[in-house]
């Protein structure tokens, strides 16, 4: 038989597709055979043993630890020929799945009599149809009866792959297909009552559940690496620990340490944030040190990019001597793991002209004809103070270095990590270095900030990153959006995004022109439509100032001096998003389907600035539907036409749609006017109760 388009596979089945600890991972398959005879398909998966997932070879040949797990897949109809089902890992690492078709010989003579029966053929007429349905009963029971000896776990229906089915013994099936099967070869009675019995519901279930198969075809094995679920779902908040010390008397900042970003940590937590990302925190060099607003001229007391890494005090492995010590670290990361948070550090492969590589590898670096080592640039921009590496030079070298970087946080307590400008370096680097980490570890989850090409940021995705910064910050319009999270969605095999609403280099121009409702909104995108997004420290107090018109840079960028904020003034005076924020993550944790992405779906609206979604998670059968407004200045209103299908519902169906954040209930069904002003409500994110 033939089994083709099996999904998810990503490039061919070269890569293993993605999925985290209990996410449940839709499978389909086109089945077909010669003929009328009816066909049925068995989705089977399998957990493998410890590989590293980077290697193809050993992916593709990597035997297998746990038991199969196998459910009937259910035929979709409508002339496709497609098949479906769904599987669940309950544990992380490599696991194996293949589609498996057979001729369902039950079936088939069930639309046959059904048919016959139909036309008017009587019980002389059908003798040899009735007999051969005999016959498949007493194979079947004949088959419940071997298993019973070994197991009583029939196959699971599609949607119940979870655990076994509570039945009675299966001898009481066997003895039911025997009964019905006595009746069909009972002359004395009528067609239809010789018939009711293999007819029947629990009959017809029993041979479902428990079915006869004929040629069989074992489909090919194809791959899913199961990662914790931080891999695709979480809150993140970034802050610089350096701008936590607050002033002094005379007004001037003072430099923070890890001490004193505990009170931030405690604020995240409340906020409902699941990861603290911390900028580099290693000590920052000296030579071509940049000064506030990246100018070439510091002062003294300047304290410079935390990119540019590296000085005198030590490199990637250190950390900065004004921040604290390794142990004040320790005590930052065990209070974060109190407060329920993770932290993550930034790894950028990049150094400073006076970092401890450039004077022991001088060959990790491209030096220039003039026999200069060549500083980092992005046209227009220039980065003096900062040494790109070069993979080409040394590659074994820069490889085990970089492997003993991470390796070092890790043993800090660190599992998280954002990978500063991954597209910059090669894939075959990214593959091995998280390929040999997740073989020490495999729950550390990389995000690459891979603003860059799609097909760069999905094939970086495909070494190993778990997450990816994408182009959410430059996507505004309503239709932009739709297709923006509909692409991503429909890749999640692949990539996994993370949105977040501004960086300490990205201050979009909507932000700096739209306001606090602007603000408003893009939160509600970002973590309502992303299964992870994320937060820079500022954004909550609506700072939208750019260095100069038509930048994205901001004015007094804390990559390059020291910013601390009042944020609790801030709050109390009335000028902070933070309610808001907080309220999001609040519904994010209490609603399952809003940490979703594959089951992501828009609604239509007439009016351009009205944004409609679905999310359901089908575990809990948890269901959420939004509607934001993309105006932050002035109301909107419309009519939203709901696709009922897609929620599950009846076209005609009425529901309560409680409003988790103004607290009112209202009436829906499939077409609903609705009225946003940005003031009050930017959106309505609503509970659909359906019972």
């Amino acid at each position: 038989m033939g089994i083709d388009d099996v999904t998810p596979e990503v490039s061919g089945g070269r890569f293993p597709s993605k999925a985290v600890v209990g996410e449940v991972v839709p499978v389909s398959a086109t089945i077909w055979r010669e003929g009328h005879d009816a066909i049925a398909a068995t989705l089977v998966w399998q957990r493998c043993e410890p590989v590293n997932h980077a290697d193809a070879e050993a992916v593709r040949t990597a035997g297998v630890v746990g038991a199969e797990r196998s459910v009937r897949m259910v035929n979709l109809g409508n002339d496709t020929d497609k098949a479906a089902a769904s599987l669940v890992a309950d544990a992380e690492g490599l696991w194996r799945f293949r589609v498996d078709a057979w001729s369902d010989p039950w079936a088939t003579w069930v639309h046959t009599v059904e048919v016959k029966v139909a036309a008017g053929q009587g019980a002389g007429e059908l003798a040899n149809d009735l007999e051969n349905g005999a016959r498949l009963l007493d194979r079947a029971a004949g088959q419940i009866e071997d298993r019973a000896q070994v197991s009583d776990v029939p196959d699971q229906p599609a949607g119940e792959a979870t655990g076994p089915i509570h039945m009675p013994p299966s001898i009481t099936f066997a003895t039911a297909l025997r009964e019905a099967a006595s009746s069909l070869r009972d002359t004395e009675h009528g067609v239809m009552e010789r018939l009711a019995g293999a007819l029947s519901e629990p009959v017809r279930r029993t041979m479902v559940e428990r079915p006869v198969r004929e040629l069989l075809t074992r489909g090919a094995d194809h791959h899913v690496l199961v990662e914790r679920a931080r891999a695709l779902d979480g809150a993140w908040y970034e802050f610089f620990p350096r701008s936590t010390g607050g002033w002094d008397e005379e007004g001037n900042a003072v430099h923070g340490t890890f001490a004193t970003s505990h009170a931030q940590l405690e604020r995240a937590a409340a906020m409902g944030f699941d990861v603290v990302y911390l900028p580099p925190i290693h000590p920052i060099g000296t030579v071509n040190r940049k000064g506030p607003n990246n100018t070439l001229t510091p002062g003294p007391q300047d304290v410079g990019s935390p990119w540019a890494i590296g000085s005198a005090e030590g490199g990637h492995d250190a950390v900065h001597p004004r921040l604290g010590t390794i142990e004040d670290f320790d005590a930052f990361v065990a209070r974060a793991r109190e407060l329920d948070l993770e932290v993550a550090l930034d790894f950028a492969l990049q150094c400073a002209p006076d970092h401890p590589w450039a004077a022991t590898h001088p060959e990790w670096f491209t030096v220039r004809p003039d026999g200069t080592i060549a500083y980092a640039e992005n046209p227009p921009k220039r980065y003096q103070d900062i040494y790109p590496v070069n993979f080409d030079t040394d590659p074994d070298g820069i490889y085990h270095e970089s492997l003993r970087v991470v390796l070092y946080w890790l043993e800090h307590g660190v599992r998280v990590f954002r990978v500063d400008n991954p597209h910059t370096k090669p894939a075959d680097f990214w593959s091995w270095l998280i390929g040999k980490v997740h073989e020490v570890d495999p729950g550390v989850v990389f995000l690459a900030e891979a603003f860059t090409r799609p097909a760069r940021l999905f094939g970086l995705a495909k070494s190993g990153f778990s997450q990816s910064y994408t182009y959410f910050t430059w996507r505004t319009g309503r239709d932009e959006l739709r297709e923006f999270f509909e692409m991503h969605r429909d890749r999640i095999d692949e990539a996994r995004p993370n949105c977040f609403v501004n960086t300490p280099d990205i201050l979009h121009e909507s932000l700096q022109t739209g306001g606090p409702g602007m603000f408003a909104i893009r939160a509600t995108l970002a973590s309502m439509l992303a299964s992870s997004w994320g937060v820079y420290s500022g954004f909550e107090l609506f700072e939208w100032q750019p260095v100069k018109e038509g930048s994205e840079e901001y004015l007094d960028s804390e990559k390059y001096q020291l910013r601390p904020r009042d944020f609790d003034r801030a709050l109390a005076e009335g000028r902070s998003l933070q309610p808001w924020i907080t309220r999001l993550n609040e519904i994010r944790r209490a609603h399952p389907a809003v940490r979703q992405m594959r089951t992501l779906r828009f609604h239509d609206t007439d009016n351009e600035a009205l944004l409609a979604w679905s999310k359901s998670d089908p575990v809990t059968g948890d269901i959420v539907l939004g509607v934001v407004t993309l105006n932050p200045f002035g109301t909107e209103e419309g009519t939203v036409t709901l696709d009922m299908e897609a929620l599950g519902l009846d076209p005609f169906a009425r529901f309560a749609a409680f409003d988790e954040v103004s607290g009112q209930v209202f009436d829906w069904g499939q077409a609903n006017y609705v009225r946003l002003e940005p003031w009050r409500d930017v959106a309505h994110i609503l509970h659909v109760r359906t019972r």
